[in-house]
Parts: structure tokens; sequence; C-alpha cells
């Protein structure tokens, strides 16, 4: 019979009888993590119209031009970075940058291609130089900063070409000369004022050095251009 009642037995019986203290602690987090209802996790590129997209795009694109033009510390181009805005400068840099008279044989454009090694090429290797002496900032937020900062340079390039069609005298070129040394100086600021944090302290004028040679290549493409006739 006492074999037939432990047969009969449930297997976890005497478990019922158990009880754990409240004063036992238990180790790890068993609680449910709860969604961020932030504005940024809200966001679904996925569902979202295309136009939608673009605007999107294009506002953030605005608001990076804006922080160029207001130059401070700041992690807005380092944490949302793109090449949407570099790629837009370069190439209005490079079409400004282009002789004009198309049935000349110094037609500009060779000086297309120019531009874009320059400014690619270079912020590449600016890149590397960065990472080299111990940088902690990405490839791609550094190509980001230095393509974004080129806005002041490409202004000045606008005021030039409609200096160059009122007056090709002294005075013309004492107000380009201005404008490009003034727009090579914001340039120059505003790229160092965001990649000042990412660089260590001892080293940081050995990455300012080429930041500055790249926009000095740049403003003196832009001061000595001169249309073709």
């Amino acid at each position: 019979m006492a074999d037939v009642e432990d047969v009969n037995k449930p297997l976890f019986a005497g478990l019922s009888d158990v009880s754990i203290a409240e004063d036992i602690p238990v180790e790890g987090d068993i609680a449910v993590p709860v969604r961020s209802q932030s504005g940024d996790d809200e966001i679904s590129t996925l569902d979202e119209p295309v136009k939608d997209t673009i605007l999107r795009d294009l506002k953030a694109v605005g608001q990076k031009f804006v922080h160029v033009l207001y130059p401070k510390k700041s992690s807005a181009l380092l944490r949302d970075w793109d090449l949407w805005g570099p790629l837009l400068l370069c190439v209005t840099l490079a079409l400004m940058l282009q002789g004009g008279s198309a049935d000349s044989k110094d037609d500009g454009g060779p000086q297309f291609a120019e531009v874009f090694v320059i400014v690619w090429f270079g912020s590449i290797i600016i890149t590397l130089n960065s990472k080299l002496l111990g940088g902690t900032i990405s490839f791609f937020q550094s190509l980001c900063v230095l393509g974004y900062c080129i806005l002041p340079l490409t202004v000045a390039m606008l005021v030039c070409r409609l200096v160059l069609l009122g007056s090709m005298g002294v005075g013309g070129f004492i107000i380009r000369l201005v404008v490009v040394t003034a727009s090579f100086g914001w340039s120059t600021f505003a790229s160092t004022a965001f990649l000042a944090d990412s660089q260590p302290p001892n080293r940081k004028a050995l990455v300012v050095y080429p930041v500055f040679l790249f926009y000095f290549v740049i403003s003196w493409m832009i001061l000595t251009f001169s249309p073709s006739h």
C-alpha cells in the first residue's frame, strides 16, 4: 500500500510548503523594458511618404548649415551626421569655379574634378590624421564636419563671382580678399569648434594644422579665380 500511495503522490507536492523569505536578495532585473516615447523613436521612415522623408532630410541639412553659420561647441554635426550637405556644397563650389565660356580653350572643365579631389581627398587625409593622433571622432563624422564647414567659402565664392561681374580692378580684388579671408577664418574656426572635444589635448595643434591647410587651398582657388572670356 505504501508503494501505491507513493506512486499516486504528485511529483512536486512538497514544493507548495516552501516559501521564500522576503529578505533574501534576488539578483538580476526582471522589469519589462518600456519603449521610449521620445520623438526620435516615433519617427518611422518605413511607413512615411517619400516627400516627408525628403523634407525631413532637407530640414536636418538646413539646421546643420545654421550650426556652421553660428559656430560653437556642439555635437549636432557629430550626432546626426550625413554627407548630403557636403556633397551639395562641393558640387556648388565646383560649378562656380568653372571658367564660364564653353567656346574658349580654357573652359574650366578640369577645375570641377580638381575641386572634388581636393575636397574629398583632403577631408579623408585630415580624418586619417585625426584618427592616427588618437581622435575619438568617427570617419564619417569628420567628413561631415569638414564638408559642412565649406559653407562660408561657398558663400565667399558666390560674392566673388558677383564682384567680378562689376569690377576687375584693385578695388574688386581688395573686396574679394577681405571676403575670402573672413570666410577662411570662419571655416577654420567652425571646424575646430566642432572637432575640439574629440582630440587629445596635447595634440590639437597637429590636428588643426592640416585643417588650416585644407581650407587655405580652397580659399586660394577662390581668390585667384578669374572667369575666362
